[in-house]
């Protein structure tokens, strides 16, 4: 068993620590998984799909408890072929992950954001975001690991 005090852990440590359990979980559903060395395209890894060859590239995000993460816009091409692999982490559990396909961006709602930054004054990038609230955990159940593979499984 992990150590599951994830408050002890940097930022960075949490992050690498979620790349590596968010390949695991592809390899332990059959997926053929290749890395790069470099993560200049918003891509973390890539992954083949067993049951029809497909390839899916992965772009990882964590976040202990509750809050906002986001992916910028130049880094995230909204396509069936793209994926954004969640892990929420509480101390004492192992994460909860979560499979979203950036298509879901298409309709927005109060979990899934868009923001269209670029106004004058404005420093921040447009992005693509996932408010992360207990309010919203029903929007965000559908997208459960264990559903996204089990419901690959019957392709």
């Amino acid at each position: 068993m992990p150590n599951t005090n994830w408050s002890e852990l940097s930022h960075l440590q949490l992050g690498c620590y979620a790349e590596y359990y968010a390949k695991m979980e592809f390899s332990s559903y059959g997926y053929d998984v290749y890395t790069s060395e470099v993560d200049d395209h918003g891509v973390d890894f890539v992954a083949k799909n067993p049951v029809d060859g497909n390839y899916y590239e992965i772009q990882v995000k964590s976040i202990r408890n509750w809050g906002y993460v986001f992916i910028p816009k130049d880094k995230m091409e909204i396509r069936p072929t793209r994926l954004v692999f969640l892990l929420l982490f509480a101390d004492g559990n192992l994460p909860d992950c979560y499979v979203v396909p950036s298509t879901a961006w298409t309709v927005p709602n109060a979990l899934l954001v868009e923001r269209n930054y670029g106004k004058p004054g404005q420093t921040s990038k447009p992005e693509w975001g996932l408010n992360l609230s207990k309010k919203n955990m029903p929007l965000l159940e559908p997208f459960r690991a264990e559903h996204y593979f089990l419901r690959d499984k019957h392709i």
